[in-house]
């Protein structure tokens, strides 16, 4: 029986023919094409949304950083404490022991520094277990968990040239630093602050 012809029902009437059941067809693909194109979107859109995030974290470490690598003599009481004010967890806990070799040289070179931040990534570890939106999962301090959403490591390398008041020869100082930025209610601050050597 040729395909265009249609089915015969037992009672002797028509039920299916080549036609209908190629219109039944081409509506379940489009359904199929409809709930693929949703699941893109979705998916299209959980990826821009992290890479927003990711902008905003990456840029939360430099802003972060370039206070850090910027101290002068005159400024190192004022920006010590919009950094302490940028911290949360063990690092506000123990931000005076942390950044206390950076106050001393500062103190005792009386330099004039200026700095920049060369380059800032999101740090990545492909053989662990992601976390929400594909993000890897740092260490999580215990004291964070209550309040941080969210923490993603940071790498930042940055240079700074340090004048000293004893007129020698200026000095560049690189830094290569591994920060942790953590989400507290919305607001990025850095939690954890460690050289890389």
């Amino acid at each position: 029986m040729p395909d265009d012809e249609p089915t015969p029902d037992p009672d002797g009437g028509r039920v299916f023919t080549g036609f209908g059941i190629a219109s039944a067809a081409l509506g379940a693909l489009a359904v199929a094409a409809v709930v693929l194109a949703g699941l893109i979107w979705t998916q299209h859109r959980g990826d821009t949304d992290e890479l927003h995030y990711r902008a905003r974290v990456m840029q939360a470490a430099a802003d972060w950083t370039s206070v850090l690598i910027n101290m002068n003599k005159d400024s190192v009481e004022a920006d010590l404490t919009k950094l302490h004010e940028g911290t949360v967890g063990q690092l506000n806990a123990d931000f005076d022991s942390t950044v206390e070799p950076y106050r001393a040289l500062v103190q005792k070179l009386q330099a004039k520094t200026t700095g920049q931040v060369d380059s800032v990534a999101v740090e990545s570890i492909h053989h662990a277990p992601p976390g929400p939106n594909g993000a890897p999962k740092p260490q999580q301090q215990p004291e964070l968990a209550a309040s941080a959403s969210r923490t993603d490591t940071v790498m930042v390398v940055a240079t700074s040239i340090s004048e000293n008041a004893g007129g020698d020869k200026p000095q560049t100082v690189r830094w290569n630093l591994r920060l942790d930025v953590s989400d507290v209610d919305g607001k990025l601050m850095i939690s954890r602050l460690e050289p890389i050597r």
